[in-house]
């Protein structure tokens, strides 16, 4: 079985920063995209970056300058350093974690909420 936890999330004022981490555990072998989604009321999880195992990373437009993916693969864990937060950043933000094998695997997820 194979637990994926984030942790970081919180309230901010607009300008600020939080920094989210995620740690996969348990039956995981080995781990290729690891990878950060959110999802504000009302509207569809969206891609916000994501990171292979040799540190190519994507990310969306709207975050592109202001979020940093980054990760540890000694320790199965992604970090999300997000900085110059705004409102329209505010949502539930998911780790996602794709095995070696091609599973996929989701965490809990930790709101994210940005004060104007």
């Amino acid at each position: 079985q194979v637990h994926v936890a984030e942790s970081g999330g919180g309230l901010v004022q607009a300008g600020g920063s939080l920094r989210l981490s995620c740690a996969a555990s348990g039956a995981i072998f080995s781990i290729n995209d690891m990878g950060w989604y959110r999802q504000a009321p009302g509207k569809p999880r969206e891609l916000v970056a994501r990171i292979t195992s040799g540190g190519g990373t994507i990310y969306a437009d709207s975050v592109k300058g202001r979020f940093t993916i980054s990760r540890d693969n000694a320790q199965y864990t992604v970090y999300l350093q997000m900085n110059s937060l705004k409102p329209e950043d505010t949502a539930v933000y998911y780790c996602n974690v794709k095995s070696g094998g091609g599973n996929a695997y989701w965490g809990q997820g930790t709101q994210v909420t940005v004060s104007s």
